[in-house]
């Protein structure tokens, strides 16, 4: 794997090629070392860049089709019936690896009594919106 602007400390900079699932031209998909389910993947650009925003409108294109791609594959392996799809970006917002990486998570009913609110629950006390 050959990543552009690499950096020395980072954990996605310096991953084996084993851990790769798919690749493209912009970047690679692993599946997350912590998953919170089945198929948990990471979307990964192999520019060292710590924000969505930093990339280039083109760039987050080309991301973006890698997730639709790594998307497409879970659903032929896992067949779930929904996703979440998110990015922490800025250690404010949970980031802890400072390589910016999309969280593709397969999601399966019954995986929670109650999905409704989704990515709103990293705020208990505003997630629940309905009656």
């Amino acid at each position: 794997m050959e990543v552009s602007d690499k950096s020395s400390n980072c954990v996605f900079c310096s991953l084996p090629k084993t851990r790769i699932v798919l690749e493209r031209p912009i970047g690679f998909v692993i599946r997350d070392a912590f998953p919170v389910s089945p198929g948990h993947s990471l979307v990964i650009p192999r520019r060292h860049v710590g924000s969505i925003f930093e990339l280039g409108a083109d760039e987050q294109l080309a991301l973006l089709t890698l997730l639709s791609d790594a998307k497409l594959a879970l659903d032929v392996k896992l067949q779930p019936e929904g996703y979440n799809i998110g990015i922490n970006d800025g250690p404010a917002a949970g980031q802890t690896v400072a390589h910016l990486h999309i969280h593709l998570i397969p999601r399966f009913w019954g995986d929670l009594p109650d999905a409704r609110g989704g990515v709103r629950w990293i705020f208990p006390d505003k997630a629940r919106y309905w009656p």
